[in-house]
């Protein structure tokens, strides 16, 4: 997939496990060497998915991301 990290920003995330929206996409982190993209995080306060995070964000592992559209990325979480 020949996607870059700014083609992420502004769009929302959304769970397809509940359908809850989980907010628009902050930020993304890569693998330097390789430049694959390996997550994407959000901006959130669920206490469950910080114990891998400093703060409230949400962080989601490339493979969990199910779909990605225009405006939306289905993940699965």
């Amino acid at each position: 997939m020949g996607t870059k990290g700014l083609d992420f920003k502004h769009k929302e995330v959304i769970n397809i496990t509940d359908g809850k929206r989980l907010g628009f996409v902050q930020d993304v982190t890569a693998d330097l060497e390789s430049g694959i993209i390996t997550s994407i995080i959000v901006p959130g306060s669920n206490k469950l998915l910080n114990m891998f995070s400093n703060n409230n964000d949400i962080i989601i592992p490339w493979q969990n991301i199910k779909c990605i559209g225009d405006d939306v990325i289905l993940v699965e979480i």
